[in-house]
């Protein structure tokens, strides 16, 4: 639904909207798509995990401390 990005001393987040019903085979249908495969050729060299991040990760998903519609 949605797709943000924000930059902040040399940090990317990002934070999207998902509103499929399988959520692992939706992103695995996305990583299957070629425009998708090259773009992440492009971007994977500029990126560096966090530490913290889950073995299974490359970004570390976040904890939602506050939301208001």
């Amino acid at each position: 639904k949605k797709l943000l990005y924000f930059f902040k001393d040399n940090y990317l987040f990002s934070y999207f909207e998902y509103i499929g019903s399988n959520y692992k085979a939706d992103m695995k249908k996305m990583a299957d798509d070629p425009h998708t495969q090259e773009w992440w050729k492009i971007i994977m060299p500029m990126q560096e995990p966090l530490p913290t991040k889950k073995p299974d990760e490359w970004w570390a998903e976040m904890e939602e401390v506050f939301h208001v519609d």
